[in-house]
C-alpha cells in the first residue's frame, strides 16, 4: 500500500533533478555566450557595409585586457570552468572583430609587392611558432612536468602587448594575425597544464 507514495516521491525527485540539471546547463551555457551576443550585429553590420568608423575599437582593447588577464588568473587560482569559457570565447569574438577592422581599414595600405608581402609574413609566421615545438613535445609525452608556467605566462603576455601595438600602429595584417596566432598558442600550451595535471602530480609524487 505504501509502495505508490514512494514511487510518486522518487519520480517527483527524478523530475525535479533533471529540471535542476537542464537549468543549470542552460544558465552555464547563457554565461558563455551571452556576452558575445550583443557583438554579432555590430560585426554583421561592419562587415556590410565596410565601414569601421562607426565603431571604437578601444572597447576590443578592454575586453582583451581584462578577459585575458581573468584566463591567467584561472591558472593560478581555479575558478567555474564556464566563466573561463567565457572570458575565451570573448576573446576570440573580439580577436574576430579586430580582424575585421584592420583588413577593411589596411586594404590600400598593405606592403606593395607580392614578393615583400609573401617575405614579410614568412618571417612574422617563422616567430608566431615559437611555442608549436613545446606544445608538441608536451603532446607526445603527455606532461608538462619541468616546463616553467611562469616563462608561458611571460610569453601570453608579451605576445598579446605586441599583438595589441600591432593593431595600435596599423601595421600589416599578417603581422596581427600572427600576433594572434602566438596567443593562441600560448594559450594551448598552458591547457595542457590542466589537461596533463593528474599527470604532473603523478611525477611530482
Amino acid at each position: 500500500m505504501t509502495l505508490t507514495p514512494i514511487k510518486s516521491i522518487m519520480s517527483e525527485e527524478g523530475w525535479l533533478d533533471t529540471l535542476t540539471w537542464g537549468l543549470s546547463g542552460t544558465s552555464a551555457l547563457a554565461m558563455m555566450v551571452g556576452g558575445v551576443v550583443p557583438y554579432i550585429p555590430q560585426y554583421l553590420e561592419i562587415k556590410r557595409t565596410e565601414n569601421p568608423e562607426g565603431f571604437s575599437l578601444y572597447v576590443c582593447l578592454v575586453l582583451l585586457i581584462a578577459n585575458t588577464l581573468r584566463i591567467l588568473f584561472w591558472f593560478g587560482h581555479w575558478f567555474e570552468l564556464p566563466l573561463l569559457f567565457q572570458s575565451i570565447i570573448m576573446n576570440i569574438a573580439m580577436m574576430m572583430i579586430i580582424s575585421l577592422c584592420v583588413s577593411i581599414r589596411n586594404k590600400g595600405q598593405l606592403v606593395h609587392g607580392k614578393e615583400h608581402v609573401f617575405t614579410g609574413f614568412v618571417s612574422v609566421l617563422t616567430e608566431a611558432m615559437l611555442a608549436v615545438p613545446q606544445f608538441y613535445k608536451n603532446f607526445v609525452s603527455k606532461s608538462t612536468f619541468g616546463m616553467s608556467r611562469q616563462m608561458v605566462l611571460m610569453w601570453l603576455m608579451g605576445d598579446t602587448f605586441k599583438t595589441i601595438y600591432f593593431f595600435l600602429r596599423s601595421a600589416p595584417l599578417q603581422f596581427f594575425i600572427c600576433g594572434c596566432l602566438q596567443i593562441f598558442i600560448d594559450i594551448a600550451v598552458l591547457g595542457q597544464c590542466f589537461i596533463y595535471r593528474k599527470k604532473n602530480s603523478h611525477l611530482i609524487n
